[in-house]
């Protein structure tokens, strides 16, 4: 037991200790950190500034928990510091100058727990007056000056700049409060010397006032360059120049010292105490000649200038005529407009081309004859005297080339009635080109084209077809020669007129089932685009183009359906659209159908009249008055109807038409096909009284073979016997 007890006594004596913060865990929140700037963001120069940090930190226990305080400057750590205590941190920033300007916060670290503050900006204005110290106040050209430029208490990073005359000469970076530059003056005289600095604290900056300023005495060395020339005057081309550069007054001792002589920008010797230098005088060259001695930063010069007389000018060339064609003769003149006289004569002056290779050949001093090539060519004329060479400028021939055939086509379509346009064009030739409409010979309409194959255009009416080709087209890009095209040649199209819609069969004639054709015909030229419409539907019912002036549009087998308004469009080349008229098609009845129906209604017909005469034989007459005479068997064979009946000159004499059936001997009396009628004659007394020889009804018989009954023997028919034969 008394072990444990000295166990947990040593281990709470390792946490606890008297005046000190205990580390122990225990649970704790950082409720927040701020950062102020004391006494203001925006101070002055000299100004005693301190950051303060202030945390507010809750725990469980009364023990102080250790933290760690980092401040930072535009993001950089600037100071960290481990505390024990819960008071504020405070950071000094004293005498604070503009390089102290800028954004700061603070963070706060407690055993892995992390706040950082909002930022707050400081902001230092004023800058120290900066100050210029110089060595020595007198130099000598090219003697070099030491200055300093100060700028008391500032700090950072400062740029110094130093002025000669207001006029910056040099800058130097420097993180201290001072630069030292060293200066060389190349002029003589008093020079007026400050400086100044700028502050930079990204990304701003801020600029110092002016310095002191400080007057620097610059001396003239007595060295003096000596430029001759030789001749001094009236020199002409081709004379002999002598020129000599040298120097006096040069002090003992002296080192580095160079001569150089020169002409314009051309250098033409060096030395270091005596250049000469010997030459050919030439007008075209520049007549300034300089002498430069140099010696360190020391830069001293003289120049002079020669009048050099031109013995001759530079030539001129020219071409006649101005504008030549290829293989035409041309001439060429090469001349000097002027020669010095009292130096030279003409004939000493001689010319030349240049190639020599030239086809052409000298006609007298300076003329060149021959033909143009067939290319361009660059020729150039040479002058020669004493020497003395002189090219003139550039001559480049360029040979015109003749105008080709030109060819002559219609822009578009020609159509009848409507502007023609015409166009020209000739393959090759040198510009500019005239371009001539002709019709039949005669000129009517010219354009000047100026640019590489551009054509012409004309434009003309048409009013006949065969009026096409009477045009031609004429070039030319010369006085002397002209080309002529063919005659024009194209289609003229003939605009579209008198549509008519045919129709076959005729119009009667057309019945369901027979094959119709609709046909379009147009005067125009083709193609032509056929359209055939019927009247109700927007849409063609049918679509075609053909290279003639008419068509079909075709139905095999029209029904009742197809009847309707028809009518048919056409359109060419021209794009006028032509109508024709409409034509209304009705579909009659097929034939079958009619004959069909025709026999049908015969049919009902017959039935009829058969149900008639079955309903008239149902109902037989009877005749109550005697007979006069009664035929009763007419044999086969003999007279006809007419014949086998006795007619009687008496008046009121009725035929009546009964079937009467006979008794036949089937043996003797074959059968008959067909029909017999029996007549039966019935004479009336003309008082109406009857006949004494009366034998009651007489019935007409009609006896069939296809009905065998009826050739049985029947002792009665509707009651009554076969009367006998009359007797007088």
């Amino acid at each position: 037991m008394v072990p444990l007890l000295l166990l947990t006594s040593t281990l709470l004596s390792s946490y606890v200790h008297a005046g000190r913060t205990v580390n122990a865990e225990q649970p704790f929140t950082i409720r927040g950190i701020t950062l102020s700037i004391e006494p203001s963001t925006d101070v002055t120069r000299n100004t005693n500034v301190t950051l303060r940090c202030k945390a507010a930190v809750s725990s469980s226990g009364k023990e102080v928990l250790s933290r760690e305080y980092t401040i930072y400057k535009d993001g950089n750590t600037i100071y960290t510091k481990t505390s024990s205590s819960s008071e504020d941190l405070l950071y000094p920033l004293p005498e604070v100058r503009v390089s102290n300007t800028g954004k700061y916060n603070c963070k706060i670290s407690i055993e892995g727990k992390h706040m950082t503050s909002g930022v707050k900006k400081l902001t230092v204005t004023g800058l120290s007056k900066p100050v210029l110290l110089l060595k020595m106040g007198v130099v000598r050209e090219g003697e070099e000056i030491t200055t300093i430029c100060m700028a008391h208490g500032e700090t950072g990073s400062i740029f110094f700049y130093f002025y000669e005359d207001s006029k910056e000469i040099q800058e130097k970076q420097v993180n201290s409060n001072q630069a030292e530059a060293k200066l060389r003056i190349t002029s003589v005289g008093i020079h007026k010397i400050h400086c100044a600095y700028t502050v930079l604290v990204t990304p701003d900056s801020f600029k110092s006032e002016e310095s002191n300023t400080v007057n620097v005495t610059v001396e003239e060395l007595p060295i003096t360059p000596v430029l001759e020339i030789f001749p001094q005057s009236k020199i002409y081309e081709g004379d002999k120049l002598v020129i000599m550069c040298t120097f006096t007054n040069v002090l003992l001792g002296s080192d580095g010292i160079h001569l150089y002589l020169s002409q314009g920008n051309q250098l033409l010797s060096s030395g270091e105490t005596t250049v000469n230098h010997s030459m050919v005088a030439l007008a075209k060259d520049p007549g300034e000649f300089e002498c430069r001695f140099e010696m360190g930063d020391v830069v001293k010069f003289v120049t002079k200038k020669v009048s050099v007389t031109e013995l001759f000018s530079v030539p001129t060339f020219t071409m006649s005529p101005a504008e030549v064609f290829q293989k035409e003769y041309m001439t060429l003149t090469c001349k000097s407009e002027r020669f010095a006289s009292e130096r030279l004569n003409r004939e000493e002056l001689t010319y030349a081309l240049d190639p020599f290779e030239s086809p052409l050949i000298p006609k007298s001093a300076g003329v060149f004859y021959g033909k143009a090539l067939q290319y361009d060519f660059n020729y150039t004329c040479v002058a020669r005297a004493r020497g003395i060479v002189k090219h003139s400028e550039t001559l480049t021939v360029r040979p015109k080339v003749s105008v080709s055939v030109p060819k002559i086509s219609v822009v578009g379509r020609a159509v009848l009635g409507q502007p023609l346009k015409i166009l020209c064009l000739s393959d090759s030739g040198s510009l500019p080109i005239n371009y001539t409409l002709l019709r039949e010979h005669d000129p009517l309409s010219t354009t000047i084209v100026k640019q590489p194959f551009q054509p012409a255009f004309f434009t003309v009416p048409i009013s006949k077809p065969d009026e096409i080709n009477t045009y031609m087209c004429e070039a030319r890009n010369n006085h002397r020669e002209f080309q002529h095209s063919k005659r024009l040649n194209a289609t003229v199209i003939v605009p579209l007129t008198h549509p008519i819609m045919t129709v076959i069969p005729d119009l009667p004639d057309i019945s369901e089932g027979v094959h119709l054709y609709l046909i379009c015909g147009v005067a125009g030229t083709p193609p032509v685009t056929f359209k055939w419409y019927r009247v109700g539907n927007e849409q063609p019912l049918h679509t075609t183009t053909s290279n003639k002036n008419n068509t079909d549009y075709q139905v095999p087998e029209v029904s009742k359906l197809h009847s309707g308004t028809y009518y048919c469009e056409a359109v060419n080349h021209a794009n006028n659209v032509v109508i024709s008229d409409r034509v209304d098609i009705q579909v009659h009845m097929a034939l079958w159908k009619k004959v069909v129906i025709g026999g049908f209604c015969v049919l009902a017909v017959s039935g009829l009249v058969v149900v008639f005469l079955l309903c008239f034989k149902s109902n037989r007459v009877r005749v109550n008055r005697a007979a006069v005479s009664v035929w009763s068997e007419r044999p086969p064979g003999e007279a006809n109807d007419e014949e086998s009946s006795v007619v009687s000159n008496e008046p009121d004499v009725e035929y009546t038409e009964v079937v009467h059936p006979r008794p036949v001997d089937p043996a003797r009396v074959p059968l008959r096909k067909g029909t017999d009628t029996v007549y039966s004659e019935l004479q009336n007394s003309p008082h109406g009284a009857a006949d004494p020889h009366d034998y009651g009804s007489v019935e007409y018989a009609e006896l069939n073979s296809e009905h065998p009954e009826t050739n049985h023997y029947r002792p009665e028919v509707n009651g009554h016997q076969e009367l006998p034969a009359p007797v007088d």
